[in-house]
This record gives structure tokens, sequence and C-alpha cells, in this order.
């Protein structure tokens, strides 16, 4: 894949249950955590899904007069980090905030970006990551843009400049 071309799942215009306020939901295609009660089965094949432009949706990004933000779900965003990170460049540039879901942690991440540099891209271009496997046995509904109570809601920024990990539930 290239910077400019995202294997996708599907996007949801207007979602308000990924993120605060208004957002664009890109639900990339391919997974390799496969958590035992995902919602998004159907993202976790590789070969699944269809080709779309980062382009393409940062204009129906723009085409939504009362979008915040954009949030990158899946599958597994950083698997795909480099264009990930190109969508979340012109978002910002756009005025919008971008949330990223992931399986993997935040530290694991970090751990990570110097065998895969597009990680820290993807990562610098994101505000608050929902980071953490879903674990059905830590289930709840009553958390706010999380599946389960081990995902943290990082404020990737502040964690960045201060080098320790920042939550943030009051997004």
């Amino acid at each position: 894949m290239s910077k400019d071309i995202i294997r996708l799942s599907g996007v949801i215009k207007n979602s308000i249950v990924d993120g605060p306020g208004f957002r664009l939901t890109v639900f990339c295609q391919g997974c390799p955590h496969h958590c035992e009660g995902c919602h998004n089965e159907k993202t976790w094949d590789f070969d699944g899904g269809f080709d779309g432009k980062v382009e393409k949706i940062i204009n129906v990004a723009k085409s939504l007069p009362l979008l915040q933000g954009l949030t990158f779900s899946g599958g597994e965003p950083f698997c795909q980090a480099e264009a990930f990170a190109e969508l979340g460049r012109l978002a910002h540039e756009n005025g919008y905030n971008v949330v990223t879901y992931t399986g993997y942690t935040y530290e694991k991440l970090l751990e990570g970006a110097d065998k895969h540099p597009e990680w820290m891209g993807l990562l610098k271009q994101t505000d608050y990551l929902i980071d953490g496997r879903f674990i059905l046995e830590e289930k709840s509904l009553m958390l706010k843009f999380r599946g389960s109570r081990n995902q943290r809601i990082i404020d990737v920024k502040k964690s960045l400049e201060s080098n320790q990990i920042v939550e943030n539930y009051d997004i």
C-alpha cells in the first residue's frame, strides 16, 4: 500500500459514538489481533474490503458541515500507518481532531517504532489513542468510547511531550 491508498472496510459519516462530537469514522480492513467478541470481525481479513483514496476521504470530511474530527478504527489502523498518518495530517490541516483505535498498547507502539517508523508517524497525527485489545471479560457498555475496561484513552501529544502516558477520559 502507498500513503495515498487505504484498504477500507467502510466509512461512516457523522458518527457520534467513535469519539467526541460528529465524526467521520474510517474503518480499515485487516487486523492481526482477532479479539474474542470483536464487533468488527468482518475487518480481520487483509484481503477483504476495497481501496479508498486518502484525498477522497478528506474531501468527504470537508463536505460534512458539523464534523469535528476523524476516527480511525478497524481492523487495525497501525497495519496501514503510513496512509493513516497522511489522512491524519490532512485532517489536522483542515482543523479536525483525530482519534485512533488500536489493539496495540501505547507502550508496544513506542517499542516497535524503531522497526516500524510509520507507527510513530501515525501516533504524531493522533490526538487521542484508544489502545489495547478488546477483552470480552472486561466488556462494559458504560465506558465512554471504549469496549473493555483495559482500554485507555491516551492524550498522545501530552504523552509524547512528557515521555509518560497521559490518560484523558473527558474528551
